[in-house]
């Protein structure tokens, strides 16, 4: 069964692409919980409309997204961590407190949207994945340091 998403769906795909899925998946999860429509004759045209207007808009979040690319890569993150003797966490780093940490630099940029290459459970350096846009990714290097008593 063919549908179109109207959002992005991180194993399916982005908003306004036409994917292929099963149609109990379609029926059961996606169409109600408002996650796609499916891909009739009429949909599929006003798709492509609102796609042909949103080509401006996009390339301003385009834009937007690559500037924050730019400075994101540039950018060492620390975050601090309460660890015994050995130099290893207590617990680990998760996306969460990532986000925490970009929200106090300045960026705004949901938990969902960052991925961990590796978990961390060390004190040390670190990256992390971000997916701003369909198009674009930000490395962000994390520098994992010991918590001050």
């Amino acid at each position: 069964m063919e549908v179109i998403l109207k959002q992005d769906v991180p194993t399916l795909g982005y908003k306004g692409d036409v994917v292929k899925v099963k149609p109990g998946y379609a029926r059961n999860f996606l169409i109600p919980n408002a996650i796609c429509v499916v891909a009739s004759e009429n949909n599929r045209k006003i798709a492509a409309e609102n796609a042909r207007q949103g080509v401006n808009k996009t390339a301003k979040v385009k834009a937007d997204a690559q500037a924050i690319a730019d400075k994101l890569n540039e950018t060492t993150l620390k975050i601090s961590a309460r660890t015994g003797t050995s130099g290893k966490i207590f617990g680990s780093i998760t996306t969460l407190q990532i986000a925490a940490a970009l929200k106090e630099q300045g960026y705004d940029i949901d938990r969902r949207k960052i991925s961990l290459i590796e978990e961390i459970k060390n004190i040390g350096s670190y990256h992390a994945s971000i997916d701003l846009h369909k198009e674009i990714k930000a490395t962000l290097n994390l520098e994992i340091v010991a918590q001050e008593a």
